[in-house]
């Protein structure tokens, strides 16, 4: 499996490294569709701390483009095609460019990832699956529903959970990863943070790694994805999963969210990733309140300005119960198809869900539903040329 990032492969780079961090440059179109608004006007934050002056000073002097002071940050806005020309000289200047490009095109692809838990915990199937020849089923029917990818864990992440060892994790997740990835019909991925359980799924044919601590709790893990080639899916959690949903607190869940995943991406290319293997999940309900999830998804956009695929992980989650009221997870099916909707309208490409069936019919309606809308704004442009 092979993600490939928006954009050209130097838009990622112009987008990490040590400056850029600094740079911290957002796209300002939070519940704004990729796609949607028009590419020919720039609307951009950035960290004026992450510019040299000279720099900011060629930005402030431009008779297109306007920077408006919003505290530590800064908003500039003007014509696409005067940030071009001052692109060709200025190196701040390209990579608020690159963001704003990666932003503003529309998703490459729609894929959706099924979900396996070979645990007795998991927070809306836990212990259906925990017998691997129940799981294997369960996959293989993932896989008939439509499922491109099938990420299978052996250790639940739900809130209050406790983690367990790596053997018993990997006596979970590889009879069950063998024989799918045996089947060949769909990718597999492990959802897994040790090295020595993804290493052994590797082994056992899967393709992708999925971690929701990001690579921060095992430094083998890494240069391990690196060597094996391998995908891998990088996701923000506050706190643990033993303690994230007891008091989550940001300043700017966006801002705070994109500058970790800005990090984090930029650790994994320095171990040796291929950029275009890296995927970036900003992990609802993992670490947040209500209003920071609803903040998040509707800034999927600015996330996608970091220049890499967004997997979004909503599926049955207890914030889609508090809007409809819901309490029971494995009832949530019309609600997550109402999300992964607005997700995948927003820019998300890659969907980790519960119900491959329900999901690929969600996203093929949005598919339908945004390129019949794009048809009729192309109409429209034509017929007023």
């Amino acid at each position: 499996m092979r993600f490939s990032p928006p954009g050209r492969p130097e838009s990622c780079e112009a987008v990490l490294g040590a400056e850029a961090r600094a740079l911290e440059a957002r796209a300002a179109l939070a519940g704004i569709a990729p796609g949607s608004w028009p590419r020919s006007e720039v609307r951009i934050w950035f960290a004026s701390a992450g510019l040299a002056p000279e720099e900011l000073d060629a930005l402030e002097r431009s008779r297109e483009m306007r920077i408006d002071s919003r505290g530590d940050l800064q908003l500039l806005t003007g014509p696409a095609e005067g940030l071009t020309d001052l692109a060709r000289t200025l190196p701040g200047a390209q990579r608020l460019l690159a963001a704003w490009e990666n932003a503003t095109r529309p998703p490459s692809s729609t894929r959706v990832m099924g979900v396996v838990n070979a645990t007795p915990d998991s927070f809306s199937d836990g212990g259906r699956y925990l017998d691997p020849d129940r799981a294997i089923e369960h996959g293989l029917k993932l896989i008939e529903a439509g499922a491109d990818i099938v990420d299978v864990g052996g250790e639940s992440t739900r809130p209050g959970a406790t983690p367990v060892s790596a053997t018993v994790e990997r006596e979970r997740v590889v009879p069950v990863i063998r024989a799918l990835a045996a089947d060949g019909r769909a990718a597999v991925s492990v959802d897994t943070s040790k090295a020595e359980v993804a290493a052994s799924a590797l082994d056992a044919g899967a393709t992708v790694v999925n971690d929701v601590r990001a690579g921060t709790t095992d430094a083998r893990l890494l240069p391990l994805v690196a060597e094996r080639g391998a995908a891998l899916v990088l996701m923000h959690m506050q706190g643990t999963p033993a303690d994230m949903q007891r008091d989550p607190s940001y300043r700017d869940a966006t801002r705070e969210v994109c500058g970790f995943l800005r990090e984090r991406a930029a650790v994994a290319w320095q171990a040796g990733i291929d950029p275009s293997r890296i995927a970036l999940d900003p992990g609802l309900g993992f670490g947040k309140r209500l209003e920071h999830n609803l903040e998040l998804l509707r800034a999927l956009p600015e996330l996608r300005s970091l220049g890499f695929p967004l997997v979004v992980g909503l599926s049955r989650k207890s914030f889609l119960g508090a809007l409809s009221g819901e309490r029971r997870a494995d009832h949530r099916e019309h609600e997550t198809s109402a999300a992964l909707a607005l997700a995948a309208h927003l820019g998300a490409e890659w969907h980790r869900v519960h119900d491959a069936g329900p999901a690929r019919a969600a996203l093929a309606v949005a598919g339908g539903l945004a390129r019949g809308a794009g048809a009729q704004r192309d109409d429209r442009e034509e017929q007023g040329s």
